[in-house]
């Protein structure tokens, strides 16, 4: 590089896709800092429980690749944003009857707001992230879009990146393929080459959700009825935060064909229950709707993705006031959720999203 070296602070989760790009930045001639977020506290977490990120023994590994590379490692300690932001939303979402999504929140409350702020404090140019997504220039604006890799692409994760946020992010691997980032980390002898790739919710390790749920809100305060699509009562349930939309398993009802979750209404207390053909619907409204294209006033047609591993449905997305929309999905789908994230495309171009309400 010409001149005095561009800085980058790379957000460093101690896996591999981070730790390979902070050496990737680091070899094209940036001044790399790396920065782990401190975001739960693992004390009342069995040691040998893995498959979370953001552990202690991923800040671990975090320090040590930057060791490696001989570039400064920060922690920073965002554990009360993080339960305000994210782990009493994750409860608020169940406690209203929505499946929440905190990988989008943690994305969009910590990482692109807080850690890009702290980014900023160190006068860096670029925060950078280990996500499979590319940030270009169109037209004389930056854009989101997939990464190459299709079955690692990210960007529904990070539909809730601002336009401006875009030109201060930067992600080194949305041209690459899984094994390209592997072969990376071993050429740059990484002790993370190997490390699998970690699934769960960072604050719920075990996957037991309801437990936790329980553990921050206390239980027995939301008996309610369990109720056919039809009206008739068939049963109680325990709590609605217990059901999330397309549960089959776990009812205990006897009826003559296999019951669903359908509906959850926090203001009856009600799970309604129906067969398989009542879980399809075309129509949902979303709220918070975030346009990587200058707010339309009228419909336009996307492709629309209502989950992570799913695939997109071409619908038409009119906008509503108050930064809502009302989505008609071009053939019925099954499982709409309310807490989830609805993310629109054209082609690669993510072209905005919203929250499933």
């Amino acid at each position: 590089m010409n001149g005095q070296k561009k800085r980058v602070v790379v957000a460093m989760s101690g896996g591999v896709d981070s730790s390979v790009t902070a050496a990737l930045l680091q070899e094209q001639g940036y001044e790399v800092i790396g920065m782990t977020m401190q975001i739960w506290d693992y004390s009342q977490v069995d040691e040998n429980q893995t498959g979370s990120c953001c552990s202690l023994d991923d800040v671990y590994d975090a320090r040590r690749v930057a060791e490696t590379l001989g570039i400064p490692f920060y922690v920073v300690n965002f554990e009360a944003d993080f339960r305000s932001m994210v782990v009493e939303s994750f409860c608020d979402d169940y406690f209203a009857g929505r499946t929440p999504n905190p990988c989008v929140l943690c994305n969009q409350k910590l990482k692109f707001e807080r850690l890009l702020q702290r980014a900023r404090e160190l006068q860096a140019d670029y925060l950078a992230t280990g996500h499979y997504a590319r940030i270009e220039e169109i037209d004389g604006s930056y854009r989101l879009l997939k990464g190459v890799d299709q079955s690692k692409d990210q960007t529904y994760f990070l539909f809730t990146l601002t336009r401006d946020q875009m030109t201060e992010v930067r992600f080194p691997l949305g041209g690459m393929t899984k094994e390209e980032v592997r072969r990376h980390a071993a050429r740059f002898n990484l002790t993370v080459a190997e490390k699998a790739e970690s699934q769960d919710i960072c604050f719920v390790p075990d996957g037991d959700y309801i437990s936790f749920l329980e553990q921050e809100r206390g239980v027995g305060l939301s008996d309610g009825e369990i109720v056919h699509v039809s009206g008739k009562v068939l049963g109680h349930h325990q709590g609605i935060y217990r059901y999330t939309i397309g549960q089959r398993k776990g009812l205990g009802l006897s009826w003559p064909q296999p019951l669903y979750v359908v509906r959850i209404d926090a203001v009856t207390n009600r799970v309604i229950v129906g067969e398989k053909g009542d879980l399809l619907s075309t129509e949902f409204e979303l709220r918070a709707v975030n346009w990587h294209i200058s707010p339309p006033e009228t419909t336009v047609t996307v492709d629309c993705r209502i989950r992570y591993q799913h695939n997109e449905i071409p619908a038409e997305v009119t906008p509503l006031a108050d930064d809502r929309a009302r989505v008609v999905l071009s053939q019925p789908q099954s499982g709409i959720t309310p807490g989830q994230a609805a993310v629109f495309y054209d082609g690669d171009l993510v072209v905005g999203g919203g929250w499933i309400a």
